[in-house]
């Protein structure tokens, strides 16, 4: 299978890319036509193909998934350029890199901690999210980034809420903006839904002394042969219980 032949404007985007990851994913691709997730797993190691992919669509180059037969028979995924007239040079040409400035501005508002998670962190554990995905609204090229679009993550609530987002309908085909201001990653202080479920979470992460409750609760749990986030909900349902008596 060989790549469809592209227009110059789509040929001069992928060659501006220089970032290590999304360039291995579009030499791939246009060798060979398609490059799938056990490729990019098991020759180029990335544990979490769906990143690497993102990385190519946040340069602006349109990416479709179908699907082909792994080594072990089964369906995987894999990935080629989509459609170059989709390509939104515009909007998404490229991915504004982020300053230091910017996430100052950030830590200076909302504390060197985790949006998610409400733990602090090291300034230098935290990464700058946009509150609503690139994929979904872009950066606006012609204006100054605004601290109020983005948020300070920890590495694992960013990868918790990519793999959310990229399988979210409204990621993958409605686009809407407005969707995201009322969903849990863009906003967890308020929200209506999470990837367009109507349903509700709580990210608890035990830290420095806490360590030994969470030790204690586990081992609980354990006794009890349950499994502990339906005994932390037990327990909240209870001391609600109590509360209303």
């Amino acid at each position: 299978m060989t790549p469809p032949k592209l227009p110059k404007a789509f040929v001069k985007l992928y060659k501006q890319v220089k970032a290590k990851r999304p360039r291995t994913v579009i030499d791939h691709i246009l060798k060979h036509g398609f490059i799938t997730t056990q490729e990019l797993k098991d020759k180029y190691g990335y544990n979490h193909p769906l990143r690497a992919v993102r990385d190519v669509k946040e340069n602006g180059i349109p990416i479709e998934m179908f699907r082909v037969e792994g080594t072990d028979g089964r369906k995987i995924a894999a990935y080629r350029f989509g459609d170059p007239a989709k390509a939104r040079f515009g909007k998404l040409a490229g991915r504004t890199a982020f300053t230091k400035k910017l996430k100052q501005m950030l830590v200076t508002q909302h504390g060197a901690r985790c949006a998610i998670y409400l733990e602090p962190f090291d300034e230098r554990a935290l990464q700058i999210d946009h509150r609503i995905p690139f994929e979904v609204a872009g950066d606006a090229a012609s204006e100054p980034l605004n601290p109020k679009d983005f948020t300070l993550l920890c590495a694992s609530a960013n990868r918790a809420k990519s793999w959310s987002c990229e399988h979210c309908v409204n990621w993958l085909e409605k686009k809407d903006a407005s969707i995201c201001r009322s969903c849990y990653w863009a906003y967890p202080e308020h929200y209506t839904h999470i990837a367009m479920r109507p349903v509700r979470r709580l990210d608890i992460m035990w830290t420095g002394a806490e360590v030994g409750d969470y030790d204690r609760l586990k081992k609980r749990t354990t006794a009890l042969q349950k499994e502990m986030p339906a005994f932390v909900k037990e327990i909240i349902a209870k001391s609600l219980g109590n509360e209303q008596a």
